[in-house]
């Protein structure tokens, strides 16, 4: 049985209407005995490529400290793997410090790394706010990888149910009312 051939001419036509469909950038490529051919390839934004090259943030926080929440997430699909740990400042209710490691993509790294820079400073009621479509802007992901800036939300909304969830099995069944510290005991 022959295989199926098709002209340079369509082939060249297909490659350009699918790379305008999906974001890719066609660049002609010589091979080496001289024959142009079109080669599709994906460029990442700039963004993309400074958080991977130099991510901020990355490491980890005692995971057992009770000012420390740990957000575990993965995406089954493509094997993306993302752990982000808040500490909170008790007192102002604000993020302090934020670390990350993540097993993934160059979008995966990214969104992570830019998230961390994200919440740093601000309350978790804010950090819990964000959405993956301000990452996915942010950093210009292409629709093929919004499921890392999902990632990157999810992590950052379990960082906070955890911390959440260490601070009410850590205070105190009966917690003193205020009326106890004022009354002063007779003598």
């Amino acid at each position: 049985m022959r295989p199926s051939f098709i002209s340079r001419q369509r082939s060249n036509m297909l490659l350009s209407k699918i790379a305008k469909n999906s974001g890719l950038v066609i660049q002609p490529f010589v091979r080496t005995v001289g024959i142009p051919v079109n080669i599709a390839t994906r460029r990442y934004h700039e963004k993309v490529i400074d958080h991977y090259e130099r991510p901020r943030n990355v490491g980890s926080l005692p995971r057992t400290d009770p000012d420390v929440g740990t957000g575990l997430v993965g995406a089954p699909a493509c094997g993306d793997v993302m752990k982000l740990q808040i500490r909170v400042d008790d007192t102002t209710g604000k993020i302090v410090d934020v670390k990350f490691k993540t097993f993934g993509c160059g979008s995966a790294i990214a969104s992570s790394s830019y998230m961390t820079e994200r919440v740093r400073g601000m309350s978790i009621e804010e950090a819990s706010k964000i959405k993956n479509t301000e990452i996915a802007q942010e950093l210009s992901l292409p629709p093929v990888k919004l499921h890392c800036s999902m990632l990157a939300e999810d992590a950052i909304k379990s960082a906070i149910k955890d911390y959440k969830k260490k601070r009410t099995s850590t205070m105190p069944a009966n917690p003193p009312s205020p009326q106890q510290f004022t009354q002063q005991p007779s003598v």
